[in-house]
């Protein structure tokens, strides 16, 4: 699903025009990603958690190559499944 399937579902669902809908998802997502990027965790029950990692450098190595690099620190939003949706998965049998 893309955000403008989301769009265009959450129109047909509630009714409503779509410019709207897509103020609605738009700062949905917005303030999600306002909070991961002030370092704060975002749980929605029955659905997940997402929170920043912060992952060290290291030193890799290129596959084409061979050559040793150095990867720099980063950090990465990281999504982990509520127990109530890792259950309808489950149960879907898909």
């Amino acid at each position: 699903m893309t955000r403008s399937d989301l769009i265009e579902l959450l129109a047909e669902r509630k009714n409503i025009p779509v410019t709207v809908a897509e103020t609605i998802i738009l700062e949905i997502f917005d303030s999600m990603a306002e909070t991961l990027i002030a370092g704060q965790r975002i749980e929605i029950r029955g659905f997940g958690s997402f929170e920043i990692r912060e992952y060290d450098a290291r030193t890799g190595r290129n596959p084409k190559s061979g050559e040793t690099i150095t990867v720099k620190p980063k950090r990465l939003p990281f999504f982990k499944v509520g127990k109530e949706l890792k259950e309808r998965i489950l149960e879907s049998g898909k």
